[in-house]
């Protein structure tokens, strides 16, 4: 079996290598190589590789958010590689199969593609990448809220900042995100993204409905002593008794820090 990877790190010095590293492995090929965080996502979105070397420090979007916005998706094998040793606990929180601390040997390296070999050849009885999900889905109250969306269109995946989102509306495993009067739609579920969001800053309004305290403009009242949520950009979303509440707490604490 060839074990397909994607290399994925900013400095064109440490792909460089890593690739001759591979080469020397005969059942191991590299299918992709990308700079940054947002281009790792297009790719292992694209490409399902069984592999990738995995930088944890990048600009925009670190290793650890790569792997939170492809949370509720396959995952392949994944190996850090950082020069920053603070990082290893963090890495196996989230199940990384090795972690490579630059500089690292060459035979340190082949260490870490044989338990990649090994993962590999136990996935179906060990069921490794549904216990990653799993753990990442435990402890990402531990880690920092996402920072962009994904949004695909026409073959192409757009990275759109969370807080230019004002709303987020569920339709089963679909979300469409409000960003003003432009509608974005991503596969995901309400649960998910209540998980990843930050909940200081996004409050399930309703059971369809997310909004971005940020973007609150006023609560109105509603008939039957109910409220409506008016966003700046002009959007009225239903809002529970208990939403309502915790929306007035957010917005008052954060009234008092200023």
């Amino acid at each position: 079996m060839t074990i397909r990877a994607v290399v994925v790190d900013d400095e064109p010095p440490a792909i460089r290598r890593i690739c001759a590293l591979v080469a020397q492995e005969p059942d191991v090929e590299v299918v992709a190589t990308c700079g940054n965080g947002m281009l790792a996502v297009t790719a292992i979105r694209e490409l399902r590789p069984d592999l990738v070397f995995l930088d944890i420090q990048m600009p925009e979007m670190d290793g650890f958010e790569v792997l939170a916005t492809l949370a509720s998706e396959p995952l392949p094998q994944v190996v850090f590689v950082t020069a920053y040793d603070q990082y290893a606990v963090r890495a196996f929180e989230v199940r990384a199969l090795d972690y490579l601390l630059k500089p690292f040997t060459p035979r340190r390296f082949a260490e870490a593609v044989e338990r990649v070999r090994g993962a590999l050849s136990r996935r179906a009885d060990l069921s490794l990448n549904q216990r990653m999900l799993d753990l990442l889905t435990e402890t990402e109250r531990h880690r920092r809220a996402i920072r962009h969306f994904a949004v695909t269109f026409s073959g192409r995946v757009v990275f759109v900042p969370v807080a230019e989102v004002e709303c987020i509306e569920a339709d089963r495993n679909y979300m469409t995100l409000y960003r003003g009067r432009e509608k974005l739609p991503i596969r995901d579920t309400m649960a998910n993204l209540e998980k990843r969001l930050d909940p200081r800053v996004f409050v399930r309004a309703h059971r369809s409905w997310m909004v971005n305290v940020n973007h609150i403009k006023e609560l109105r009242g509603w008939f039957g002593g109910g409220y409506l949520v008016v966003l700046r950009s002009g959007h009225q979303i239903p809002l529970g008794r208990q939403a309502r509440q915790r929306i007035a707490a957010i917005i008052g604490a954060s009234d008092r820090e200023e």
